[in-house]
């Protein structure tokens, strides 16, 4: 009825094309441009901080109260605490669909029923920000100067800098590192404190006695008001070392008597550099939805006035962007889409030879590509890797549909019909078929949509990109396809070739046909051996997760031994500095060391030279470093290569890959670390074994006398209060300023700090007023203790990192590690568990098959209903053996994994091949109706006149799909798997199932016949 209504309406049929043309232009360019899809985890991350305290006391004190507060929020599904040296962030994954902001509020009520068992000492209450652990930093800045101090530097870039760009529309998150805030540092020395009788407490409360803030209010005089200002707080060094800190018999006692004071950074033990000079870094991070190359571009379109703001001295560059790489990539996937159009049309012109039977297929690719940009921007997508590979595959799909109605109606016209005749009787005949083909399809593309977790957001776009480019595509071959055929066709362009090339294969194939036909068994047989031979090349192909993407960009992080101090660790990573810096493919390298990554750490960014430059992948030039790496005494570097889309929270270490092992307790759980990493270092199939990815520091252990402390007159907390007034940089005053606060340091001199025996030097003042020795109530020991301590879903957490050894893949690695744990024999409450995508790898290879099956069930039910029948779908399903083959067959030639996105191709085949059995099926059906034929005289007539659109459908298809297989540009690594797939399947089965579909037909329908003539039940006996 539709179809009759728009053959007779030419210029509406004509005009909803362009209208939907149309949209999808106009909606083109509101569609944001992202690498991949946007999964966004919504996450958040709680930070608290109490200077000084170590792992253990951040841990019990301060991480133990928040986890178990957080622990009780509905919809939890990770928490990660990491308490490291006066610092403690806990990180929270909450289940996919949870809303950030409901979330956000449940985190801040959770912190406020937690404050109360917090230490008081903290400096500030616990903060939270929300962020996304998957989606990887978009820009990163360096500010750096060949004068002026780090920490004016990083003032300028937190007061300003992170402000501004904050601001920036798209920007969500702006972090700081490479420094820390100007502050007064004060570094007492304990010789001069011991020859004056002054306490370091003394100090402490005369600093913050003498620092107050407060409202001074206002007087009123001859009807004007004054406002009270004073002196009240002091601002700078040189004030603090004027500060009257005692007073003795010999005179007053000032700090600059008894101590060093200097405009010095909160924190010494935090540096920054970018290539061979120091830096401040500024990370960049996007709003969900955000569009990276129009924020980016946001970003540089703001520098020039941001320079403005910025001291003469200081200089502010880009030195890393992903929006390059993101544009090569969309540039590349354009392109192979044009060439795929291209090719289709080519094949349409070779095989009608007329150029109106040729132009009115060709017209249906651009009309449904075109309009379906509309449908990504009405359900939210971005033009990234994944939508416009969907782009590209449809092109070999879309014009399927307006070939069989140009088929159909084109014999019509060869059998004497009028073009407006045979176009409405076409169409209604095949009206079936194109619905059956299409709903086939769009099962296969929802049921992507069922794998689950992340990849159901990985794929949507894909599958629902390519969903919409079917539904555009039979609304074409229902209205526009007939109009024309109408109007265009006429008989010499309509009828089949008699000679040449096609008519020749054409012959062959009838005669090859009839032979099969004649032997069934043997068709059957190899088709029993298709099937085995499916399961043996799934048992036999490497499987992994998805393939490593050229993102431009590694990310590099260095590790000291344990118990080395920050300076040491300065040497070492100038050397692994200077060794990136050297290699060819590299132009720069940021990177940030101590501070929030650990005093004896480093964390690199690096930015490759484009592809084109350097002339190899990313993964080439990450395994080149690998193998020339510099034997440095008590460090280690490892180098990966960034990813888009990262799935698992950033831990402190660098390899690919982490084993975790889990306790309910902390003690012995560094012994059972050691034992499984002994084990994993037997193991080939991986490298870079790390067994102290939690590490230690050297520390001394008082044991204090409390007797001896009790008769003195001292008790504990003033102990702990003058040790953290000596060694713990704190934070003692505050600096109130127009643009920032800034804080007072206390410490004793470093110099005195290097030795453990400055603690002979400590006094303590006693419950009376006397100074009393430390070392009279104290002994000391010497220990190895952890620099960083975890929890893991609250239990106690210990990790070994590795890397896979070359061509190793996931499923390998796996196997490998679950051989090398067994003999171990953990105990009951120690847990060993594989993190990330080594996790979300085993899940998904277990779920694969059950996802198959699943999905050509859900197939098999939607054949049945449409056509009424238990047997036909069996028929239709007989094509996916010989394209497994091909599939499975291309991947393992090709040296290619069955990744996620092999699957996808999977999927894809699992749809067009189905769709020369339902061509066959349907005419051969209709000639049984109609005719009366035998199925066996019905389904070779079938395959004989369909075999035309049958060719012509599957060489657009392999033709459309072969830019994905030839792409080696940007994001080409993500396309291929997916185009060998479908070329591998089609090429395959395009030459089994033209033999093997007429055999299973004609041997289903009289399996059919022989059970519907067969009684129900046995017959009843004869009575005499």
């Amino acid at each position: 009825m539709i179809a009759r209504f728009f053959i007779a309406r030419p210029v509406a049929s004509i005009l909803l094309a362009v209208a939907m043309m149309l949209m999808g232009l106009l909606t083109y360019r509101l569609l944001p441009t992202a690498p991949l899809p946007e999964v966004d985890m919504p996450a958040i991350s709680v930070e608290a901080s109490l200077p000084g305290g170590n792992p253990r006391t951040m841990a019990a004190a301060v991480a133990v109260p928040l986890q178990r507060a957080l622990g009780s929020i509905a919809g939890v599904q990770l928490m990660e605490a990491t308490s490291g040296q006066g610092s403690v962030e806990i990180e929270l994954i909450f289940e996919l669909g949870r809303d950030i902001n409901d979330a956000a509020r449940d985190v801040q009520a959770a912190i406020n029923a937690a404050r109360g068992q917090l230490p008081a000492g903290m400096p500030s209450e616990p903060s939270y920000r929300k962020l996304n652990p998957s989606q990887a930093p978009i820009m990163a800045l360096a500010l750096s100067s060949e004068t002026l101090p780090p920490g004016r530097l990083y003032e300028e870039a937190s007061s300003i800098l992170a402000q501004k760009i904050s601001q920036v529309p798209g920007v969500g998150e702006v972090s700081i590192g490479g420094a820390s805030l100007p502050a007064v540092r004060i570094q007492l020395n304990p010789h001069a404190l011991a020859a004056n009788g002054v306490a370091l407490d003394e100090i402490r409360a005369a600093i913050a006695n003498a620092n107050s803030l407060s409202p001074l209010g206002a007087t009123e005089r001859d009807g004007r008001n004054w406002q009270i200002g004073s002196n009240a707080q002091l601002r700078d060094a040189a004030s603090y070392g004027n500060l009257v800190v005692a007073r003795r018999d010999t005179g007053l006692v000032r700090l600059s008597d008894v101590a060093t004071v200097s405009e010095s950074t909160q924190n010494r033990y935090a540096m920054g550099f970018h290539n061979d000079r120091d830096a401040v870094l500024l990370t960049i991070r996007r709003q969900p939805g955000a569009n990276i190359v129009a924020t980016t571009d946001a970003i540089r379109d703001s520098l020039p006035g941001l320079r403005s703001l910025m001291p003469a001295q200081a200089r502010l560059e880009v030195v890393l962007d992903r929006s390059p790489g993101i544009r090569a990539t969309i540039r590349e996937a354009q392109l192979a889409l044009a060439l795929s159009v291209g090719l289709v049309v080519l094949v349409v012109g070779l095989f009608l030879r007329q150029w109106r039977a040729a132009l009115i297929p060709s017209l249906a690719i651009p009309v449904a590509l075109i309009a379906s940009f509309g449908a990504m921007w009405a359900m939210g997508f971005s033009l990234n890797n994944l939508s416009l590979t969907a782009l590209i595959v449809a092109a070999g799909l879309v014009v399927d549909d307006a070939i069989v109605v140009l088929e159909n109606i084109a014999r019509h016209i060869s059998a004497g019909l009028s073009p407006a005749r045979a176009a409405v009787r076409g169409v209604r005949e095949v009206g079936f078929t194109l619905i059956a083909m299409n709903l086939a399809l769009l099962v296969v593309f929802v049921a992507i949509l069922f794998m689950g977790g992340v990849v159901t957001l990985l794929f949507r776009e894909f599958s629902l990109t390519l969903a919409a480019a079917m539904v555009f595509s039979l609304i074409v071959s229902l209205t526009l396809t007939p109009a024309l055929c109408a109007r265009l066709l006429r008989r010499e362009d309509a009828a089949e070739p008699t000679e040449g090339r096609y008519a020749r294969v054409a012959a062959f194939y009838e005669r090859s046909l009839d032979k099969v036909m004649r032997h069934p068994r043997l068709a059957l047989g190899l088709f029993a051996v298709a099937i085995a031979l499916n399961v043996g090349l799934y048992i036999l192909i490497p499987k992994g997760f998805l393939p490593e993407q050229d993102t431009g960009q590694l990310t590099a992080f260095a590790r000291g031994d344990d118990g080395m101090s920050y300076q040491l660790m300065q040497p070492k990573i100038e050397i692994y500095r200077r060794y990136l810096l050297a290699d060819p493919g590299i132009a720069d390298v940021v990177g940030q060391a101590g501070g929030d990554t650990g005093i004896n750490n480093a964390f690199m960014m690096v930015r490759l030279k484009p592809v084109e430059e350097r002339g190899e992948p990313a993964g080439a030039v990450v395994d080149r470093l690998r193998a020339g790496m510099p034997k440095v005494p008590g460090g280690v570097l490892w180098v990966n290569v960034d990813q888009d889309i990262q799935l698992e929270p950033p831990g402190q270490q660098g390899q690919e890959y982490d084993l975790r092992l889990l306790s309910p307790k902390l003690e012995g759980l560094k012994g059972w670390q050691r034992k499984v990493a002994a084990a994993l270092e037997e193991v080939p199939e991986l490298t870079d074994i790390d067994g102290r990815a939690d590490g230690g520091n050297l520390q001394i252990d008082l044991d204090i006398d409390r007797d001896a402390a009790r008769r003195l007159g001292v008790d504990m907390r003033t102990i702990t209060t003058v040790l953290n007034n000596s060694f713990s940089q704190r934070q003692v005053a505050t600096i109130y300023d127009s643009l920032n606060q800034y804080r007072v340091i206390l410490e004793l001199e470093p110099r005195y700090t290097q030795d453990p025996a400055v603690l002979d030097l400590v006094q303590v003042i006693a419950a009376d007023g006397r100074r009393v020795p430390l070392s009279s109530l104290a002994t000391r020991s010497y220990s190895l203790a952890n620099d960083w301590i975890q929890h893991r879903d609250q239990f106690a957490a210990r990790r070994i990192s590795f890397t896979l050894a070359p061509g190793v893949s996931l499923e390998q690695a796996k196997t490998a590690i679950d051989r090398a744990l067994a003999p171990l024999m953990l105990p009951s409450d120690v847990q060993a568990k594989l993190a990330g995508e080594l996790d979300m790898a085993g899940d998904s290879m277990r779920n694969q098959p059950l996802l198959l099956l699943g999905v050509i069930l859900a197939v098999y039910i939607v054949l049945g209903i449409l056509y009424e029948s238990l047997r036909h779908p069996l028929t239709i399903l007989s094509t996916l053996p010989p394209a497994g083959i091909g599939a499975f067959a291309a991947l393992w030639v090709t040296g290619f994994e069955f990744s996620l996105i092999a699957l996808l191709g999977l999927f894809l085949l699992i749809g067009m091949v189905m769709k020369n059995a339902i061509l066959m099926i349907d005419f051969a059906l209709m000639l049984q109706r109609k005719q009366g034929k035998t199925a066996e005289d019905a389904i070779r007539a079938a395959a004989k006149l369909r075999l035309r659109p049958i060719l012509m459908t599957n060489m657009a298809a392999i033709l459309g799909a072969l830019p994905l297989v030839l792409g080696a540009g940007e994001g080409s690594e993500m396309r291929q798997p997916l185009g060998i797939c479908i070329v591998g399947g089609l090429l395959v089965s395009q030459l089994l199932t033209l033999y093997s579909t007429p055999v299973i037909y004609a041997l289903v329908d009289r399996l059919g016949r022989r059970a519907v003539t067969a009684p129900l039940l046995p017959s009843a006996p004869e009575t005499r």
